[in-house]
């Protein structure tokens, strides 16, 4: 996700046996394109709104983060650990934020051209081994999404130290961090509101049509 774009090392001259190295590392973050046009999720997630949430609402993480990152530098320089304190927020607001859509729009496929289908497979029996049943999944999915207070993301991870899939929810643009994540459903209302206005339910009744499976299964397969 995050890319490193400047790498410079320097060190002091050699004193007798001592060699002080030191380091600067930036990280610049990109706005990744899409697999598929804004129009190829049609008629479950509008063209309007994907337009609008790549272009406009991600693009404004990728331009805060790299804002905020650049000034932590100019922080680490200056020696201002305060300056350094008050920029977390920013790094892991627009940070969060660009983790958790380029994983997003890598969950959605056109339907009938990778979306909308879970194959049969590892991922399909794990589903079905810890949840009872498909249908039973996504319900369990959807009531954790819709209890999601405010804004924020529902979560279909694994959990590597009890080898086994877990629903989970986090607020705001916080990225999933305890579980390996498989599936993410951003539930902001900039994710639907345009199409859905504020009817959470409906959008996440119909974006089961566009989830691409391979991709999630892809990511089953490494974790597991």
């Amino acid at each position: 996700m995050l890319s490193t774009v400047a790498r410079s090392i320097k060190s002091t001259a050699i004193k007798s046996s001592s060699l002080r190295p030191l380091i600067s590392i930036r990280t610049k973050v990109t706005l990744p394109n899409l697999p598929y046009g804004y129009d190829a999720l049609e008629p479950y997630i509008n063209t309007e709104i994907m337009k609008t949430h790549h272009s406009k609402h991600h693009q404004t993480y990728v331009n805060a983060f790299n804002q905020a990152e650049e000034k932590l530098q100019g922080a680490f320089k200056a020696h201002d650990l305060k300056e350094q304190l008050a920029l977390q927020n920013a790094l892991k607001f627009n940070g969060g934020g660009h983790i958790n859509h380029s994983l997003f729009w890598e969950n959605l496929a056109p339907k009938g051209k990778g979306g909308g289908s879970l194959p049969k497979g590892a991922l399909h029996s794990a589903i079905e081994k810890e949840f009872g049943c498909f249908d039973e999944f996504v319900k369990q999915f959807n009531a954790a999404a819709v209890g999601v207070q405010g804004s924020g993301w529902a979560w279909l991870g694994y959990n590597k130290a009890y080898k086994r899939l877990e629903i989970a929810t986090t607020p705001n643009q916080d990225p999933l961090l305890h579980l390996t994540p498989l599936l993410g459903v951003d539930v902001w209302e900039h994710a639907y509101y345009l199409q859905y206005k504020n009817v959470r339910p409906d959008y996440l009744k119909n974006i089961w049509e566009v989830i691409n499976w391979e991709t999630v299964a892809e990511r089953f397969a490494k974790a597991s």
